[in-house]
């Protein structure tokens, strides 16, 4: 089984959830206030998922 480092899951988590709250900002139809919500979700998995990293360092 391939060993993933603790923090990395949800680092990636964080990018793709932000990726998406920043592709969907430019949606007419889309509120602000939902649109940056996304983005502040996964910009704290990423920030979350870096002190994890960080942290449990080899």
């Amino acid at each position: 089984m391939a060993y993933v480092r603790e923090g990395l899951i949800p680092t990636v988590l964080g990018t793709a959830v932000t990726s998406t709250g920043i592709a969907i900002r430019n949606m007419r139809n889309m509120r602000p206030l939902i649109a940056g919500s996304i983005i502040g979700f996964g910009l704290a998995h990423i920030v979350l998922g870096a002190i994890d990293l960080i942290e449990h360092r080899r």
